[in-house]
């Protein structure tokens, strides 16, 4: 039997987690596409004379989440994922504010998915994009 999983809206996780202590928010997470946002403030930069950046790190782990909400929505019962690889390609400087990251479900396999993920300041800028390995787990 094939169940659409709860979205971390429907059913946060328990704290703590990275969800909740960031202070995600999601947009949209069903069919093998996940959009989150996140508003990052100063204290995730580090601060360049072109002023505060906000840490690869992060925008990584955005990347990340939103392709696992993307991966956890085509999850049948009983099956979970790990990611095994992730890559991220920075376009540009990530500034404070608003960030937005689309991630699908690129091919879904027995026992692999493939996800890719791109990430939008408040203006519609293309920021870094992602792809990742997820190893599914029954």
């Amino acid at each position: 039997m094939t169940r659409r999983h709860p979205s971390w809206t429907e059913a946060p996780p328990p704290a703590p987690h990275v969800w909740l202590t960031l202070g995600y928010r999601s947009v949209e997470q069903h069919g093998g596409r996940s959009v989150i946002e996140w508003d990052a403030t100063p204290e995730f930069c580090f601060h360049d004379s072109s002023g505060p950046i906000v840490h690869g790190g992060m925008v990584a782990t955005l990347l990340d989440t939103a392709m696992g909400g993307a991966c956890w929505s085509v999850m049948k019962d009983g099956e979970s994922f790990l990611t095994a690889d992730l890559r991220v390609e920075f376009m540009r400087a990530a500034r404070p504010g608003t960030l937005r990251a689309e991630a699908r479900v690129v091919e879904r396999t027995r026992r692999v998915a493939f996800c890719s993920g791109d990430l939008y300041d408040d203006e519609g800028t293309l920021l870094a994009s992602s792809r990742c390995t997820q190893i599914v787990r029954a």
